[in-house]
């Protein structure tokens, strides 16, 4: 058992106090939301809705497109294929869509203003067809690397770095500014925050994308989170329930088994879904994870009803809407569609994402229904809550956008300035012993950057020639070939110093290679972590080692102003240790700072 250092205990004391403080600033979870002036309009809503005007609600997908009526042909031909449909307001209406989510590769997302007509458009179709329920709009919107939206929009620099602050108060106003924006664009729920507790460092599925290791850290930043969001009418998607933290591979690709026991899902994983829950949190998404410790039959959890309904509904006592990880998830394999969503339904989900076949979906949902197999009152249950969850946002009120404020609304001075903070608090300095950093801003300084990211790359590489020193870009990619590797020795040997960056390095030799073999030519070499910072275990004899734990533009300059002289103020949210987990590298809440 590794004790915590006291000076951990000391700033996660303060950490909890100022959470408490966020608590007293957005005021109580179950404050009257938006819309709730007329308590039986749910009731009369779902009692005037068809069976299957009813069943479209606990579906969520997406659609191809820029508009909600496009006629791209490439679009039109996608969903055509997909769903029978020309384009997005056509599926609204034909499958009455409890809502639908947004992605990059699908609807572009580049210009606020024609983001917020989509989602205009998206709720009209909604509103004027069937039932008229609102639509709940989704993205992913977690910031650090998991980002649908770029600029202009300010981006969070992701939950690591905002563990790395110990300030969850910072973490309170990201996840606001980010929830502004998002309302402005007519998106109403973020599948965020991450809240899985990362005792994993091989963890393929969250690494940087969690706020830390630790329960009462996981806790404290998530609660926060959810807050940010909702004090901004968004909705928050706690995830991935039960925990993700203990598995190794990512769902999206494979099965995620863990070993943990009920002990220890109840020790590590539990307190950061109570404390979203505890903070208001509007839905929690179901993981694909199977955990035979809390459901012996081996059903992945978005299946499992003794884990959604045994333990989240009875156990933690909630009743807000939970919805599932993507259900073409690889992770779902050996089941067929109509298991997957009939199974969710069964195991107490409410909503269901991203069928493989949202026609069959629902049709076996409805013969499930008429066969005995789902109640009505099931159906009505999961229903209920999410026309709830809509008018808790507000929706059937108002649920248009002012397309002509979109831009101003996205980007603003004090959302940049907000992010630009988070990533500066984050920024941690594990390593200086070789006394490298502060670099000196002189002319005739060469620096190389090579490594992981074309763009992370091109970025850094243009702000250290701002900072007007002569810096040169090889770039080696996200696994450096031998050839690669050996290009970067060469410009190495040139220069005075050379910047490796590196991404979850950890989990790729070559990467490390690349490290070791810059900095054994002689030339100083600060490696740069802009992932999980575990790979420092590795290499532990590492002389410069400096992580961000993202790679957005905000946490790029971050870096680049440590490197020159700005105070590194973040502390290392995670600890680490050698491979074998026997030595600790990295203790929890350790960092250097500059002795001036």
């Amino acid at each position: 058992m590794h004790r915590r250092p006291p000076r951990f205990r000391a700033v996660m004391a303060a950490a909890a106090l100022a959470a408490g403080t966020v608590t007293a600033m957005t005021g109580p979870a179950d404050a009257a939301p938006r819309g709730a002036h007329r308590p039986d309009r749910v009731g009369q809503l779902l009692r005037s809705m068809s069976l299957e005007e009813k069943v479209g609600q606990l579906f969520v997908t997406y659609a191809y497109g820029t508009t909600a009526d496009t006629t791209d042909p490439a679009a039109v031909a996608q969903n055509r294929e997909l769903y029978g449909v020309d384009n997005g307001a056509q599926l609204v209406a034909k499958y009455h869509l409890g809502g639908v989510i947004y992605f990059t590769w699908a609807n572009t997302l580049t210009d606020p203003a024609t983001i917020a007509t989509l989602s205009n458009g998206l709720q009209r179709a909604a509103t004027t067809s069937g039932a008229k329920v609102p639509l709940l709009t989704t993205i992913d919107q977690e910031g650090g690397r998991v980002v649908r939206i770029g600029a202009p929009a300010a981006v969070s620099p992701g939950n690591m770095t905002l563990g790395a602050s110990f300030d969850p108060r910072l973490t309170y106003s990201a996840y606001r500014a980010n929830a502004e924006q998002l309302r402005a664009l007519g998106i109403n729920v973020d599948d965020a925050p991450v809240v899985d507790t990362n005792t994993n460092p091989a963890n393929a599925a969250d690494g940087s994308r969690a706020f830390g290791d630790t329960p009462l850290q996981t806790a404290v930043f998530g609660a926060a989170a959810v807050r940010g969001l909702e004090s901004r009418d968004v909705a928050a998607v706690a995830k991935h329930f039960p925990g993700l933290g203990s598995t190794e591979v990512n769902t999206d690709f494979g099965e995620a088994v863990s070993d943990q026991t009920r002990a220890e899902f109840e020790r590590y994983d539990l307190p950061a879904f109570r404390a979203a829950v505890a903070a208001g949190t509007d839905q929690i998404m179901a993981a694909h994870i199977v955990a035979p410790a809390l459901d012996p039959t081996g059903a992945p959890a978005s299946l499992s009803k003794p884990m959604v309904t045994g333990i989240l509904r009875d156990k933690l006592h909630y009743d807000g809407l939970v919805v599932t990880d993507a259900l073409s998830a690889e992770a779902l394999h050996d089941y067929t569609n109509t298991q997957r969503v009939v199974g969710a339904l069964q195991a107490g989900v409410d909503q269901l994402l991203m069928p493989t076949d949202l026609a069959d979906g629902i049709d076996a949902v409805l013969a499930a229904v008429r066969s005995g197999e789902i109640s009505t009152q099931r159906i009505d249950e999961s229903v209920r809550r999410v026309l709830t969850a809509k008018q808790k946002l507000g929706l059937f009120d108002a649920n248009q956008v002012d397309v002509a404020k979109a831009a101003a609304s996205v980007g603003t001075v004090a959302q940049h300035r907000t992010m630009a903070t988070a990533a500066r608090r984050g920024v941690t300095l594990y390593r200086n012993s070789a006394g490298t950093l502060p670099l000196a801003a002189n002319p005739g300084t060469k620096v190389l950057v090579t490594g992981y990211g074309a763009t992370t790359s091109t970025t850094l590489t243009a702000d250290l020639q701002a900072k007007g020193v002569q810096a040169t870009r090889v770039y080696t990619g996200s696994a450096p070939s031998d050839a690669a590797i050996a290009a970067a020795v060469t410009a190495a040997k040139d220069a005075d110093y050379a910047v490796v960056i590196s991404n979850d390095a950890w989990g790729d030799a070559q990467q490390r290679a690349l490290a070791a073999q810059v900095r054994a030519t002689g030339t100083p070499t600060i490696v740069l972590a802009v992932g999980a910072p575990y790979e420092l275990g590795y290499a532990p004899e590492t002389p410069t080692f400096l992580a961000t734990f993202g790679y957005q533009a905000d946490s790029l300059q971050a870096a680049t102003d440590v490197l020159f002289g700005a105070q590194p103020s973040g502390r290392s949210p995670v600890t680490v240790r050698t491979p074998d987990g026997t030595s600790v590298v990295a203790k929890l809440g350790s960092g250097l700072r500059y002795h001036r």
